[in-house]
């Protein structure tokens, strides 16, 4: 890596099968995780269409009437599906909500999964057509890409290549369909206030408006500046918390348009990969042995975990 001067387009990283999991990418990868908690994955298989389809269907619902939208807002259901309005979430220690709106989908479980009570159904627009179908095949496309990212970090902390495989097999995942309205001059806030991820890992499909920043080490702010189709991932709380810091999770924000382009919207649609919410975030024996001690000696389960940090963004 070089050339950094206050702005970061990480390790082009190509992606393949695990059946050909090159140890470079393993190596590569990991690095990149542990100096910056953000890597930059490209080549990664999704499909351009699958891409499209539901970034124009949502494109299509945050143009709908602000009365229409209100329809799939659930009240005290913390914003966890459907639709979360303007204003509504504030990042953890900020004074000003951030200048967003999202819609929020799950994964779909059969009738009588025992993750039901924590994981609520999906709602469906129907004032948008096909967005159920594209929406949710983008879901399931970064879904399976998580996994192999995850299999990737695994064996570059010296674990099997499956060690997390069932962790995730039913996680509280969430696709985040995000709209950053135009700013106006004055505006109090920004898109996104300094935030670090509640997840395991985020993917992120880049956004056609930048904005996107690490804070680096230093203290120094880096915008974040993937190629065309390259997919932005990184490390949330959880698996630093399972890693013992090797891998940290970085702050992270979205800065407020330049002048000449207050008046554009920013779309964007991070997938939060998330384990199965009775998953026991406990530290690594090989991580804990890294750092010296063990940073997070207290044990949550990743639904214990998640609600604490809902309570913080004000969703609860």
């Amino acid at each position: 890596m070089s050339g950094w001067d206050r702005a970061w387009s990480g390790i082009a990283l190509t992606i393949a099968p695990v059946s050909l999991a090159s140890d470079r990418f393993d190596a590569e990868l990991g690095a990149s995780f542990e100096r910056y908690g953000f890597a930059v994955i490209c080549d990664h298989g999704l499909s351009p269409d699958v891409i499209d389809g539901a970034l124009d269907r949502t494109k299509a619902f945050f143009a709908l009437p602000e009365a229409s939208k209100l329809r799939y807002f659930v009240p005290g259901g913390a914003g966890q599906r459907g639709y979360t309005p303007f204003g509504r979430e504030t990042a953890k220690g900020a004074l000003a909500h951030d200048l967003k709106e999202f819609w929020h989908v799950g994964r779909t479980l059969s009738p009588g999964h025992p993750y039901r009570a924590a994981m609520p159904d999906n709602l469906w627009p129907t004032e948008v057509e096909g967005f159920e179908a594209a929406v949710y095949g983008l879901y399931q496309a970064l879904d399976r890409l998580g996994v192999e990212v995850l299999r990737a970090i695994a064996r570059y902390l010296g674990l099997s290549s499956n060690a997390f495989d069932e962790a995730v097999r039913d996680g509280n995942s969430v696709l985040r369909l995000l709209h950053y309205p135009p700013v106006d001059a004055g505006a109090e806030g920004v898109r996104a206030e300094a935030h670090e991820d509640i997840n395991a890992i985020t993917l992120l499909l880049g956004a056609e408006e930048a904005g996107l920043e690490l804070l680096d080490r230093d203290g120094h702010w880096l915008a974040i500046d993937p190629p065309p189709g390259a997919i932005v991932c990184n490390i949330g709380d959880m698996l630093q918390r399972v890693t013992n810091r090797v891998l940290p999770s970085t702050t992270h924000r979205v800065v407020n348009p330049a002048p000449e382009r207050r008046h554009l919207s920013r779309y964007s649609t991070p997938f939060f990969l998330h384990f199965e919410p009775n998953f026991r975030l406990e530290t690594l024996a090989n991580c804990v042995a890294v750092k010296g001690s063990n940073l997070f000696p207290s044990v949550l389960t990743a639904d214990e975990f998640l609600k604490e940090r809902l309570r913080d963004l004000k969703l609860v």
